[in-house]
């Protein structure tokens, strides 16, 4: 096995022209960026020869990977046995570091398992939290029905208690327990009243084991040989009730699709790919039935070789579900040998067929997943189609912007604009704004403002221009925003509309009667969506405006805090929530201890009276 990596201890640095230092030998390698960011983990047969790959004749490189060479600043690695351990410790610090450049395996459910805990008279339930300590995890289950459909089985079977009693020694010397409704309904034999032992109860315990692990054939034989011992005893209603238990078994076995009693255990593997992603289907045979199947989505990073993207999948996925099969199977072959693992393709029979059968799941979910896409396209596109002919637009309307203006009683007037990508928030791209040129709630002066500062910004940064602008408001805040178009040399350049509220009319420049979208479509719910959002920024804008104001001039009124300091903390910390929750050393440390005693004092006084 690999050694565990230490950063402290087991990480040679060296630099992009040192990588001729590193040792002939097998291990892994990370690169590192100007930020100290781990970028990229690789494995290495020779950890010489695969560095010096990537900084020696740039020919054959592709523009990814070459892109990612120039940012590497700093190359560690670790040694290690063998190939194998190197897969294994790839592995490992990928799934810990995810760094930008390596395969990325689009699969980020917490799996449930099936616990089998440790205590006197163990319990079996399901579960999504390891911890080692509290007893035998058996799984991940690919799924919550699949699980639930062997923890039913394992029920049907055994007499398993289900209660959350102590059933130690000590407890059940106290006689202060009573059986439970199960007890009568044959659920559960009575372990808390000690009408069952627990030697008898560890037996059933040791069944449901061999079930759990997939060992369907150990418990099989279990209940053939105790209907066998019953029926010899002349017992036969236990013999019957063994048959019943036999019966099921075989049942649920014949439900599970058998391949072939001459594949006993394996693991296949499958890869399509297309020029993004690759999907990869993992098949778990377990004494010639299937127990599991999970398909994956990888996302490409460097345009790597669909052999090294099944390799990864086949390490994350062997290692996620546990499997200690020695044999691998996968649709496509193996040039080089790899130490620890024997991966064929096979040509005919069994094996072939069980390949035939993973591929055609994989080909089915990537399928799935083009479908899924080409139908949230459609929607997208089905909407902003709409929207472009309830408004007579030349262009489809996939970059909206839209203004709104707030100020209560004429206080702190702000105004905000939110833009919408592809009919999607694009919340990076949403603005704030402060009125600087108008005295007073003047919203139509507002409205040229912002519409003003916003377009001539663009113009000057050469930045795209939106394919709709709408204003909240009707014929008057519409023509604001057109003299400001105007000015800036754009009107007519760019369509432009308002939507008033009360009847959600919608208005063109220079037409005095408004035009009513059906309230149905799906065009005037995009509209309102935008300006509601619209609506919604500026007002929680405003709202800290005024809150960051008002508490300033609190602030100021302290004795010893004056209008430096109290920037100082509006500054720092964002918000007025922000510095009412602040540790007292963090306010210490940016404005002095005399001032955080006041301030302290001031705020608790302030809470009081609000």
């Amino acid at each position: 096995m690999p050694m565990e990596h230490n950063p402290n201890l087991d990480s040679p640095s060296y630099s992009t022209t040192e990588y001729h230092l590193l040792p002939d030998q097998p291990g892994v390698y990370r690169y590192y960026n100007s930020d100290g960011e781990l970028i990229y983990v690789g494995k290495a047969k020779s950890l010489k020869k695969r560095v010096a790959s990537y900084f020696g004749n740039s020919i054959g490189i592709n523009r990814k990977t070459r892109r990612m060479v120039k940012e590497i600043k700093k190359i560690e690695f670790t040694m290690v046995n063998s190939e194998f351990d190197a897969l294994l410790l790839e592995n490992n610090l990928i799934k810990k570091s995810q760094p930008k450049y390596n395969i990325l395996l689009k699969d980020d459910k917490t799996y449930p398992y099936l616990l089998l805990t440790k205590e006197s008279f163990p319990r079996i339930f399901a579960t999504r939290r390891v911890i080692p300590s509290r007893g035998t995890y058996f799984g991940p289950f690919a799924s919550v029905k699949g699980m639930n459909n062997v923890l039913e089985l394992i029920r049907s079977l055994f007499t398993i208690r289900t209660c959350k009693l102590d059933l130690s020694p000590y407890k059940l010397r106290e006689k202060k327990y009573k059986v439970c409704l199960e007890y009568h309904i044959g659920n559960c034999l009575g372990p808390c009243e000690e009408f069952q032992s627990e030697k008898d109860y560890l037996n059933e315990i040791e069944q449901a084991k061999h079930i759990l692990k997939g060992n369907l054939g150990v418990a099989k034989n279990h209940f053939k040989e105790a209907m066998q011992e019953a029926a010899e005893r002349l017992a036969f209603e236990s013999a019957q009730r063994y048959k019943e238990k036999l019966d099921l078994l075989e049942k649920y076995q014949a439900k599970s699709l058998v391949i072939s009693p001459s594949v006993n255990s394996l693991d296949a593997f499958s890869i399509v790919s297309d020029e993004k992603f690759a999907f990869v289907n993992y098949l778990r045979i377990k004494n010639g039935a299937l127990i599991l199947s999970k398909t994956v989505e990888l996302k490409k990073r460097l345009d790597e070789e669909p052999s090294e993207l099944l390799l990864t999948a086949i390490i994350r996925l062997r290692d996620q579900f546990q499997s200690d099969a020695k044999e691998i199977i996968a649709n496509i072959p193996f040039e080089d040998e790899i130490e620890g693992f024997q991966i064929t393709q096979p040509k005919i029979g069994d094996k072939k067929k069980l390949i035939e059968l993973s591929l055609k799941n994989a080909l089915y979910y990537k399928k799935e997943k083009a479908l899924l896409a080409g139908e949230n396209e459609d929607k997208k596109n089905r909407v902003l189609r709409q929207l472009k002919n309830d408004l007579s637009l030349s262009e489809l309307p996939d970059h909206i912007e839209c203004f709104d203006n707030s100020n209560i009683q004429g206080t702190s007037p702000v105004a905000s604009m939110v833009c919408f990508l592809n009919g999607k928030p694009a919340n990076k791209e949403y603005r704030h704004y402060h009125i600087k040129t108008v005295e007073g709630p003047n919203d139509f002066a507002s409205m040229t403002e912002i519409v003003g500062r916003r377009y001539k910004r663009l113009l000057d940064e050469e930045k795209p221009l939106p394919k709709l602008i709408v204003i909240d408001g009707g014929k008057g805040q519409l023509s604001a925003s057109v003299e400001a178009l105007r000015a800036l040399g754009i009107y007519g350049k760019i369509p432009i509309i308002g939507i008033a509220k009360r009847l959600e009319e919608i208005y063109f420049p220079e037409d005095s009667f408004p035009i009513y979208i059906d309230k149905k479509s799906e065009s005037l719910r995009l509209l309102q969506r935008i300006r509601d959002e619209a609506h919604r920024f500026a007002i929680t804008f405003h709202r800290d405006v005024r809150s960051k104001k008002a508490f300033g001039t609190q602030l100021t009124d302290i004795e010893g805090i004056g209008p430096g300091t109290a920037e100082k903390l509006l500054s720092h910390f964002k918000s007025v929530r922000k510095i009412r929750e602040a540790e007292k050393e963090a306010l210490e440390s940016l404005i002095g201890k005399d001032k955080t005693e006041k301030l302290l004092i001031h705020l608790q006084n302030w809470e009081t009276a609000e």
